[in-house]
């Protein structure tokens, strides 16, 4: 096996808890050092939390594993910090292309408008994300333990009981709140006795990474029955470091451990590319469809998310994007509740929220993979008709499902959002994920959500800046959920009134994706989503629609 990826080693510490410290209590541990485990861990720290994240190994993930991430899990990456080197070192792609036979049925574009800062998809191994995690952790302040294996977990009323090994010994650790991101097969879950339901398809996949020179471009390219793997489907990515992912179905009856072997891996790959160019593989897995989730996702002090959460077939890019979005949901709230600015019921709204996103992204997770992996003559003919038909008929390219790709969740029946008081144009009402657009800061170029997130903002669209009385909103700054005021205004400025942050809509993309004209104000929760939106700002209403959006009425 080639490697174009040399592994860190992350230094195991001794814990104080060892040489006779008492036992120490955390107002939150986060288990598992993996993409999720770390947004979490990260975005709590920003949030002003001490966090202690504890990992059974000593390197980042091993293989490419998650590799296709989608722009609202960019945007929350840009807030953590990691953004710009996951864009730096990924692989940008919008085309997908979808093939039956050797013909093209079709192609899609995920970002045909543009004005955003970041694309539909960018695609990068695991590793990479996860050494860039790290880093972000360590530069934040997050305590990281690395070959601390949670061994026995018991949760309490007012917290959780963990016991951890090491190399050198066991020990004893409290927890306020645990954050558990300890992956699909989730050791905490199965200690806890809790369930996980759902579908287990019967069909197995060979993943892939291959090493070579192509001048393939960086598009998803997806194969029904092609002649190089007749009867069977095929994918192919492009990664960094000149590395592919092929993705091939092999079928139920495929035995993993004989499929794994290079002299049965090569000849796939051979005959795909159809030449004799020079390739090396990198890493190779088989793995099968799994389309499951717990009932709820916070148990008491004991919160889940990622993979421990929810599982789901690859193909769609919806593990890794949904578990970071999870996270991006949880921190915010789970701040709040430790500091006291919040019931604890607010975490209930968590297990809403994301777990309306684990049905979407199961439903249509299973749909792709009914389509991908038909199980009958009469539903292999169905596909197959609909994919020929799709080559002439528009209509029918709605019906393949090749994968339907990672989307951000719009949480519209949110008890957390304030109703509106007069409808509005386009997407952005309450419970939506904010959309991007370009504007101008202090007269450099810029992009509207680098502006927002990390706390409440009202954000105020003003034709004339100086006219805009903001004496009163500006007090809710003090308030025990603070909130900031953001301006946004077609007319250039430099300095917001009363101090207040100001942006220039140089291209007027926010006044026409907001469907904002002088006077709209719009309430943007932590998490770069919606909570309200008025053609006017009240005090009155914007601290009730806080309260709201905090379980605080």
């Amino acid at each position: 096996m080639h490697q174009t990826f040399t592994y860190p080693k992350y230094a195991y510490r001794r814990p104080p808890e060892l040489d006779g410290a008492a036992t120490g209590r955390r107002p939150v541990v986060v288990v598992g050092a993996g993409p999720v485990g770390m947004a979490a861990a990260i975005d709590l720290r920003l949030n002003g939390l001490p966090v202690l994240l504890l990992d059974d190994d000593d390197t980042v993930s091993v293989g490419s594993r998650g590799l296709c991430y989608a722009k609202r899990t960019l945007e929350v990456l840009d807030r953590l910090g990691v953004g710009d080197a996951v864009v730096d070192k990924g692989v940008t792609w919008n085309v997908g292309r979808t093939f039956f036979g050797e013909g093209e049925v079709f192609n899609f574009n995920l970002l045909p408008e543009p004005g955003h800062k970041r694309p539909g998809m960018v695609n990068l191994q695991q590793y990479y994300l996860e050494q860039y995690q790290v880093a972000r952790c360590e530069s934040a302040g997050v305590e990281m333990r690395w070959k601390h294996k949670v061994v026995a977990v018991e949760p309490g009323a007012d917290g959780v009981a963990l016991q951890v090994r090491t190399p050198e010994g066991d020990y004893a650790l409290q927890a306020d709140w645990l954050v558990v991101c300890d992956g699909a097969r989730s050791p905490v879950r199965t200690m806890l006795g809790l369930d996980i339901e759902g579908q287990v398809f019967r069909d197995r996949f060979l993943i892939a990474d291959v090493v070579m020179r192509a001048q393939f471009p960086a598009e998803r390219w997806f194969w029904f029955d092609p002649p190089f793997h007749p009867g069977q489907s095929v994918l192919l990515h492009r990664e960094a470091d000149d590395v592919w992912r092929i993705d091939f179905q092999l079928g139920w009856d495929a035995d993993p451990d004989e499929e794994r072997k290079p002299e049965r891996v090569i000849p796939r790959i051979r005959a795909m590319l159809g030449d004799e160019r020079a390739f090396e593989l990198e890493w190779v897995s088989v793995y099968t469809f799994q389309c499951r989730r717990m009932a709820r996702f916070d148990h008491g002090r004991v919160l889940f998310a990622g993979d421990a959460a929810h599982q789901v077939s690859p193909f769609g890019a919806r593990g890794a994007n949904s578990g970071i979005q999870d996270a991006d949901n949880l921190a915010w709230k789970l701040a709040l509740v430790v500091a006291g600015r919040a019931p604890a019921r607010l975490l209930h709204s968590y297990t809403q929220e994301r777990g309306w996103a684990a049905d979407e992204n199961l439903t249509n997770s299973t749909r792709s993979t009914d389509f991908i992996t038909p199980k009958s003559a009469a539903s292999r003919t169905l596909r197959n008709a609909v994919l020929q038909l799709a080559r002439e008929h528009p209509f029918a390219r709605k019906l393949v499902n090749s994968g339907r790709l990672s989307v951000p969740s719009f949480y519209v029946d949110s008890p957390l959002n304030t109703p509106l008081d007069e409808p509005g144009a386009g997407t952005m009402e309450p419970g939506a994920p904010m959309d991007d657009a370009p504007i101008a800061h202090a007269g450099r170029p810029g992009w509207l959500l680098d502006h927002a997130g990390g706390c409440f903002q009202l954000m105020v669209y003003a034709d004339d800046p100086a006219a805009l009385d903001v004496s009163a909103l500006l007090g809710l700054r003090g308030d025990a959920v603070p909130v900031e005021l953001l301006v946004v205004s077609p007319r250039p400025g430099t300095e917001g009134p009363g101090g207040a942050t100001l942006l220039h809509d140089a291209h007027g993309l926010v006044a026409r994706r907001y469907d904002a004209r002088d006077g709209s104000a719009f309430l943007l929760r932590p998490d770069q989503h919606l909570a309200a939106r008025w053609r006017a700002p009240d005090l009155a209403r914007v601290r009730a629609a806080v309260a709201r959006a905090t379980c605080n009425d």
